[in-house]
């Protein structure tokens, strides 16, 4: 069994999900702005944090999933989570993340996701890593576009979202990419 990694940026701390973080989690994601542009559950239901922090490690050992939460260097403090699902055998990932909206537009969010894809490509050995944004979430489509990767496309009216369908824009990276910036 691997070791959870942990990464560091100038100002992040990219590390494992703990127990004692699932009152932050709760309290970032219950939040409706954070939740409209991604697929967390609004209102977040008590309980929910602790559940999805608990089931992380038996994903990780089975080399499908890894989430890392999105830490203040300096302050220690919680901001949000970043991940990759792989797919081993097609060497490939779909990054997701979110951010508390106190911490929107500081860029944490393209720094966090430029040492994610340096790990996905260096650490994981991945060939893309592709991420999907809700076309009403054009925010996280500047953080993909700031990092380098390519739009490849919006999947019309994909998902539905609190009760309406919502398209989905598509971003993806190959490690071909990633070396030549």
């Amino acid at each position: 069994m691997a070791a959870f990694p942990t990464l560091r940026t100038k100002r992040l701390l990219l590390r494992q999900f703990q127990s004692s973080d699932a009152p932050e989690v709760q309290r970032l994601a219950g939040v409706k702005e954070v939740a409209a542009g991604t697929f967390l559950p609004h209102p977040y239901p008590d309980g929910t944090a602790e559940q999805w922090i608990a089931s992380q490690q038996e994903e990780f050992d089975a080399d499908t999933l890894v989430n890392f939460a999105i830490v203040l260097l300096t302050q220690e403090i919680l901001i949000g989570s970043i991940g990759l699902a792989i797919v081993a055998e097609h060497q490939h990932a779909r990054m997701g993340y979110w951010l508390g909206l106190p911490y929107w537009n500081h860029g944490y969010a393209t720094e966090a996701v430029q040492a994610v894809l340096a790990y996905g490509f260096h650490q994981r050995a991945l060939h893309r890593i592709y991420a999907p944004h809700f076309l009403s979430n054009p925010a996280s489509g500047r953080v993909l576009q700031k990092v380098g990767m390519t739009y490849e496309g919006r999947m019309r009216e994909h998902y539905r979202r609190f009760g309406e369908f919502v398209d989905l824009e598509l971003y993806a990276m190959l490690e071909q990419d990633f070396r030549q910036r």
